[in-house]
């Protein structure tokens, strides 16, 4: 690996500086190119100062039930997807109502639902697999785990080897590394939107979650590192370019290909793994089987599914999904948009349903979670008076980083009538959740503390 590495701060504020200045192209889609694709597909928004937006997960058209490729999505389309009956399009799993709220080609896990179901009482700090929520670009493959290979190349391993003749790993010569295992979040990078909307009353484009695109599992697996060393990675690697096996990303009549994502070196020989088990039991389909990524402290996007390439490169790398997708545009944020999107934000939420009656005169127990990307969880306050005053709530779990601590406060509503519930977290480098989260245009990394109604009777 190299002798140096450099912040990762900096690092992107030089990959944001080689894309503006046409420096650098997208993986074969150079920036002109997503310009006219994306004017073409009617999503394309005047640009504040430079800015393109062009949020991934407004573009995906829904793929067939037969998981055929996704087609050109149409304007009315591009809306945020509205919750509805049935199975999701390209998901195998099945979804049922009390679980899941389906959004477009995803599935929001319901929060309220981890507090008990008629199958047993409250969901632990790990989601079982069957209620995982799931976030597809376009549809969920099925992938033969024996004949499946692991191919990686490039000019960051010893010997550039190339695509068409790349270093080899079958699932068994995975089995036959070291295993690892980790408790981790995965979270979409846009999980928390509609509040962008319902709650400060800004318009922005994408699904619109509310705190459910979001899971915790126990991850077994390989380190990505151990894997590199293994396939001759170099000190001259720069970047590494993990690439998933489902079908490739079409929009306004362009294919972008596979969704895949660029790592720095530094992140890729740390805490990411490739994990082959879920919850202890061997992937599915839906959830990224046989092999994915998993970025502790990410965003969603990093932890790529049904990975089949990787591309070790001695330079910056580039995709769609670190060029014009999961950056920040806005007035607020710098002319041509932020740095390619990392760590993830503080949040909370509450085990309850939006509007849930509860009984007055009463002492009722809630629960909720609370998590951040860039540390523990230290502390979590709650709010029963629309945020007048705040009471500490009791963790429930040891806070750990790269994972929710789950807390809970007891409440009881005097008289009938309407309540706002608040939670707001602070996690142990000092961040807190603020009362409005900052703006951008595509809805992402929502932080701001969430305003809970609900109905005393």
């Amino acid at each position: 690996m190299p002798a140096e590495t450099p912040s990762e701060a900096a690092y992107d504020r030089l990959r944001r500086r080689q894309w503006l200045a046409g420096e650098a192209r997208a993986d074969g889609v150079d920036r002109r190119t997503l310009l006219r694709m994306l004017a073409a597909a009617g999503v394309l928004a005047a640009p504040a100062a430079g800015g393109l937006l062009a949020p991934a997960d407004a573009l995906a058209a829904p793929p067939s039930a037969g998981g055929a490729e996704p087609v050109a999505p149409s304007s009315a389309g591009l809306a945020a997807a509205a919750p509805t009956a049935g199975p999701v399009p390209g998901i195998l799993k099945p979804l049922p109502a009390e679980w899941f709220v389906p959004r477009g080609t995803n599935a929001e896990m319901r929060f309220d639902a981890l507090r008990g179901s008629a199958d047993g009482g409250p969901v632990g700090r790990h989601v079982p697999v069957e209620r995982f929520f799931v976030r597809n670009h376009t549809s969920t493959p099925l992938i033969d785990a024996g004949s499946w290979r692991l191919r990686l190349f490039g000019s960051g391993l010893r010997g550039a080897p190339t695509a068409d003749r790349p270093v080899e790993f079958s699932l068994d010569d995975l089995h036959d590394l070291p295993a690892h295992s980790i408790s981790a979040l995965v979270e979409c990078a846009g999980n928390g939107r509609s509040f962008y909307t319902g709650q400060q009353h800004q318009t922005v484009t994408g699904t619109q979650w509310t705190l459910g695109g979001i899971g915790s599992a126990r991850w077994c697996g390989v380190r990505l590192a151990d894997v590199l060393r293994r396939a001759g990675i170099s000190r001259r690697a720069v970047d590494v370019l993990p690439s998933g096996l489902d079908a490739e990303f079409v929009s306004g009549g362009v294919s972008l290909g596979r969704v895949r994502r660029p790592l720095p070196v530094a992140k890729a020989l740390d805490d990411v793994l490739l994990a082959y088990e879920m919850n202890g039991e061997p992937l599915t389909p839906d959830h990224g089987a046989p092999v994915r990524l998993v970025v502790p402290g990410w965003i969603g996007i990093a932890s790529i599914k049904w990975v089949g390439t990787v591309e070790v490169a001695d330079h910056p790398l580039y995709s769609p999904w670190n060029t014009d997708f999961y950056r920040l545009f806005g007035p607020d944020h710098p002319a041509g948009g932020s740095a390619p999107l990392t760590t993830q934000v503080v949040k909370s939420a509450f085990e309850l349903a939006r509007g849930a009656v509860l009984a007055a005169g009463r002492r009722h127990r809630l629960y909720g979670r609370s998590w951040s990307g860039a540390a523990a969880v230290r502390t979590v306050e709650v709010s029963t008076d629309g945020g007048l005053r705040w009471h500490r709530a009791e963790l429930l779990d040891e806070p750990r980083a790269d994972n929710w601590t789950r807390w809970s406060i007891d409440w009881r509503p005097e008289r009938p009538g309407p309540y706002e519930l608040r939670a707001r977290a602070t996690d142990r480098r000092g961040n807190t959740q603020p009362e409005v989260a900052v703006f951008n245009r595509e809805g992402y990394l929502f932080d701001a503390v969430v305003v809970h109604p609900v109905t005393a009777a």
